[in-house]
């Protein structure tokens, strides 16, 4: 309903980009903090993401751009960051808690009986896990660091900066 809008000339493009951010980014990303990775999903989210900033931007088809350039232009980032960000943020709230509520332990929750046979599924869990391995702690490390807020937000800064990014 919004393609109006993106194509009109009426509009700035900051004013796309605010009602982008507000309006479907916000709906987009919407408990993203909770989601298990998978890479096809990652992949088809930050498609759409930057179809939708080329389109705001009005690149078509023949026109090329990098995606760096394409954030620089609208001043977005990375969704892919984003969403790791913001699972990092919810790590370090769900650590800060006591250890009795609910969501600390569904963290440490093993479920009973045997797996299945096959590659193991992706849960959040591991992909916190693989996160927390490329920053080099462990989760006591983690669960110590997430008690300082400030020394939290530094990790997960460093740790969803765009340098970091394998693509």
């Amino acid at each position: 309903m919004l393609h109006t809008i993106w194509k009109s000339k009426q509009y700035s493009l900051r004013t796309k980009i605010r009602l982008y951010n507000s309006n479907v980014k916000s709906v987009l990303l919407y408990g993203s903090e909770c989601w298990r990775v998978v890479e096809s999903d990652m992949q088809k989210i930050s498609a759409f993401h930057n179809g939708c900033l080329w389109r705001i931007c009005r690149i078509f088809w023949p026109e090329r751009i990098s995606n760096e350039d394409l954030y620089k232009n609208t001043n977005c980032r990375n969704v892919v960051l984003e969403i790791k960000q913001r699972r990092l943020q919810w790590l370090g709230h769900v650590l800060r808690m006591d250890q009795n509520c609910i969501p600390k332990v569904a963290l440490r929750w093993t479920p009973p009986g045997k797996r299945k046979q096959g590659r193991p599924k992706t849960t959040w869990r591991r992909t916190v896990t693989s996160e927390l391995k490329t920053a080099n702690l462990t989760w006591g490390e983690a669960q110590h660091a997430a008690q300082d807020r400030t020394r939290w937000k530094q990790i997960a800064a460093a740790l969803c900066s765009s340098r970091n990014e394998e693509d």
